[in-house]
């Protein structure tokens, strides 16, 4: 499929501006201060990465966003104004947190690696968001938090994806407090990968995606859907289906040439099938 088919301008009139470069897909959050996930943001994002899953010149995703918060988690706003319908807006609150469980699962489940790049307060579902990511880099600027405890809304489902990162102690300990962490103590909980000065972060992260980029995407894409899958299984059972994994992979064209190319002392060519 042809690159401009998935790709929109990196300007555009919306929350969310797309640009394809060397098979990396950036996805900016542009609807600041707030960056909010609004349902049309959410839709947003949920359309962008279903073109991304499309086309085949799409490789790696970046998530990032402009201004000086990355995301500060659902549209408070929006949610608020709905206590006026006539069921007190239990319909649209269902609505909502359907849609944003269903972005993030999608991000899990997306056969393409998404990295969150982070420069700016993540909280709540924003954090939800850099969480649910597979890697995340972030500026020392950056903090974190999940400070719906401090509102009178429990963070949820953003504990979902915050317990599959970090230990029991720490999500509970971000979760009860509500109080922001710092980049270089959200790498020390595991919530990132790396923290790095903002003027780098961009060339960075973008390296970053272009080395998983020149990787084959068939072998990247079974690697990413067999870890989730494992980690939902106990030791035996994991062990079983990355063991039938590893033969389907022996199988495929890649594997053969990327070992040939190993033993060869070359550069592999990959065919992604």
């Amino acid at each position: 499929m042809a690159e401009i088919l998935a790709i929109k301008p990196a300007a555009v009139d919306g929350p969310v501006a797309a640009r394809l470069d060397k098979g990396v897909l950036r996805l900016t959050l542009a609807n600041p201060p707030a960056n909010a996930l609004s349902l049309s943001v959410m839709a947003a994002l949920m359309a962008e990465l279903d073109r991304a899953n499309a086309d085949r010149a799409v490789r790696v995703i970046v998530l990032s966003a402009a201004g000086k918060v990355f995301c500060a988690g659902h549209d408070l706003k929006e949610l608020t104004a709905r206590r006026a319908d006539a069921d007190h807006g239990k319909a649209f609150f269902e609505e909502t947190f359907a849609a944003c469980a269903a972005l993030m699962q999608a991000i899990v489940r997306h056969p393409l690696p998404v990295i969150a790049e982070v420069d700016g307060l993540a909280t709540a579902a924003g954090l939800q968001l850099v969480a649910s990511c597979d890697l995340a880099i972030s500026s020392h600027e950056a903090t974190f938090c999940t400070p719906g405890v401090n509102i009178g809304l429990f963070c949820s489902t953003p504990m979902v994806a915050l317990s599959r990162n970090v230990s029991r102690k720490h999500a509970m300990e971000m979760l009860l407090t509500g109080e922001t962490i710092d980049a270089a103590t959200a790498k020390e909980f595991g919530l990132v990968n790396r923290v790095v000065p903002r003027e780098y972060l961009n060339q960075i992260v973008t390296k970053y995606a272009q080395t998983i980029a020149s990787k084959s995407s068939l072998v990247v894409k079974t690697g990413k859907e067999a870890f989730y899958a494992q980690a939902e299984m106990g030791l035996a059972d994991a062990y079983g289906y990355t063991g039938r994994i590893m033969v389907e992979n022996m199988l495929a064209r890649d594997a053969e040439e990327g070992i040939g190319a190993f033993i060869g002392k070359r550069k592999p060519e990959w065919t992604d099938e």
